[in-house]
């Protein structure tokens, strides 16, 4: 084997003359993709001892390599590994230390892989681990979101439809429905896995090799349940890194939505929760102020995740087969995604832990707006012998009564209502009642306490 002698580029057999600046600059990765070491030497490991079982390579040459391996794994850990960019990435940087530590023997390493099926064997290995990180953070989520709901199962509110009092909820049932977005979320990356349970490794650079590998080998020792079936589709997909930063984006997407509704209830006009000091910040110039910074970063994080994702479909969209440099892009984008996200699911559930409703502003808000009047409407078709769409009519004369006479519902008699419905018995009145409307809600998927208490007690057997 030849040796590099002078501490070049592997191709510099090949291209005589160094790459300018400028290119040295923007062509290595190592910055970016030295988080993959563990990945690379975990997949080497492996790729040298199917190489050896295959009878490609000796036992010593084997030993060899991963004993080097292993020294390098321990050298980063401690942080005296030097990572250089003049070796471009984080495959080269291991492997000219290699050879550094055993000597040439280093250069079988390489053998029947190229750095095509090396790269993307590393992203999905550590793709795996990220999405299972995300699940144990998104689990935290929605620990504490059930938490906050039991809580609050008879904590009345308003619920709302374009931000308008539309019928009176249990916060409790409002926190449970974000519950719900969060446990798809988790699903949303477990399904992920599957499409990351094939293993690219001995595909090579594009084609193949015509070593007598054991692909099913290697599949097994890097956790994997089977090979990939296309070489050149291999090399080039990277629909498992959309799938991931569609499923980031998703997450975040749901945090925003209830970052923005805490925002807007945090609000002095709202005024439906209060936020401790842990999770607010002052300003520099009016002393009175507590704001909800920390839920606007959650609001506003949402348009990077979004961002990452629209730059690699925007990377994939016009690439032909197979490898090209556009795809080096991939593991920055997904990283900062990752721990964008991450960071952002740790932040809301600190909130959570620190957020108090005003049971006090919610009740008085959910007996305004005439709340209660599909409540009515219901009655009427109940115990009238009317179509519904007859006692919405009737329902929106009583309304237009009492907004007429400045009352409430509750606030209306029986004979003011009689006006409109002659044939009404006093039990009407009870309809009105916040409890009453919540607790007839009994739907499965309703808001009734009851239902509540139940979709609380199932999440709580799935943990």
């Amino acid at each position: 084997m030849a040796k590099n002698k002078n501490n070049q580029a592997i191709w510099g057999t090949r291209i005589k003359k160094n790459s300018s600046n400028l290119f040295k600059k923007i062509g290595n990765s190592i910055d970016i993709d030295k988080r993959l070491y563990k990945e690379d030497i975990l997949g080497s490991i492996a790729h040298v001892e199917m190489l050896f079982k295959q009878k490609i390579i000796s036992f010593k040459v084997k030993n060899k390599i991963i004993y080097g391996l292993n020294k390098i794994i321990k050298e980063i850990v401690n942080n005296k590994f030097e990572f250089e960019k003049k070796y471009e990435d984080i495959h080269m940087n291991i492997e000219k230390r290699l050879f550094k530590i055993i000597g040439e023997d280093a250069g079988y390493v390489h053998t029947a892989r190229s750095r095509n099926d090396q790269v993307i064997t590393d992203f999905k290995i550590w793709i795996k681990t990220a999405s299972k990180e995300i699940e144990i953070n998104i689990d935290k989520v929605i620990k504490s979101s059930i938490k906050l709901a039991e809580k609050n199962i008879d904590t009345i509110m308003p619920g709302f439809t374009h931000l308008k009092n539309a019928q009176a909820i249990s916060f409790g049932h409002y926190l449970m429905s974000y519950v719900e977005m969060f446990y798809r979320d988790k699903k949303r990356f477990k399904n992920n896995l599957d499409n990351l349970e094939e293993n690219p490794l001995g595909v090579a650079a594009l084609a193949g090799t015509s070593f007598n590998i054991d692909r099913n080998y290697t599949t097994k020792k890097l956790g994997f349940k089977r090979p990939t079936n296309n070489s050149i589709d291999t090399v080039s997909d990277r629909d498992f890194v959309l799938d991931f930063l569609y499923a980031v984006s998703v997450c975040s997407m749901h945090i925003s939505r209830i970052a923005e509704e805490l925002i807007i209830w945090n609000s002095e006009g709202f005024n439906l929760i209060k936020l401790s000091d842990k999770v607010v910040t002052g300003s520099s110039i009016m002393p009175q102020k507590k704001n909800p910074d920390l839920l606007e970063y959650l609001r506003g994080k949402t348009g990077n995740t979004y961002g990452n994702l629209f730059s690699m479909l925007t990377i994939l969209k016009g690439l032909p087969l197979s490898y090209f440099k556009d795809l080096q892009d991939d593991k920055e984008i997904v990283f900062k995604s990752n721990d964008t996200l991450i960071n952002c699911l740790k932040i809301f559930d600190e909130v959570l832990k620190n957020c108090t409703p005003n049971k006090k502003r919610m009740l008085e808000l959910a007996n305004t707006g005439y709340m209660t009047a599909t409540d009515l409407a219901d009655y009427l078709v109940k115990n009238c012998s009317m179509s519904f769409r007859k006692a919405y009519e009737k329902t929106a004369a009583v309304v237009n009564l009492a907004e007429k006479r400045k009352k409430k519902l509750n606030e209306l008699t029986i004979n003011e209502l009689r006006k409109i419905e002659p044939g009404l018995n006093e039990d009407v009145l009870k309809v009105f009642d916040l409890n009453n409307s919540i607790n007839s809600k009994k739907s499965y998927g309703g808001t009734s306490f009851d239902n509540i208490k139940k979709m609380i007690m199932k999440y709580k057997k799935n943990d």
